[in-house]
């Protein structure tokens, strides 16, 4: 079986390794930019899910309506 993945893994490098520059350049864009960008994005979830769960975000109590700003109208004077 690793026999079988390390032959195929070397027919694929030296395929790539033949191919001309801008066609090598246009399948690692390809290939290595979305591969990359989803990589980024999984480690973003797990630190944020780690830092919440280490540090969570306090209660805040809920604001009194009597401290907050009269809302004004649109067409009424400011």
């Amino acid at each position: 079986m690793v026999d079988a993945f390390g032959q195929w893994w070397d027919g694929v490098e030296l395929w790539l390794a033949q191919l001309a520059f801008p066609f090598q350049f246009a399948l690692l864009m390809c290939v290595l930019l979305p591969l990359s960008l989803g990589l980024a994005r999984l480690i973003d979830r797990v630190v944020d899910n780690a830092s919440t769960r280490f540090n969570p975000v306090p209660k805040v109590p809920p604001t009194v309506d009597d401290a907050q700003p009269p809302k004004v109208e649109a067409g009424g004077p400011s």
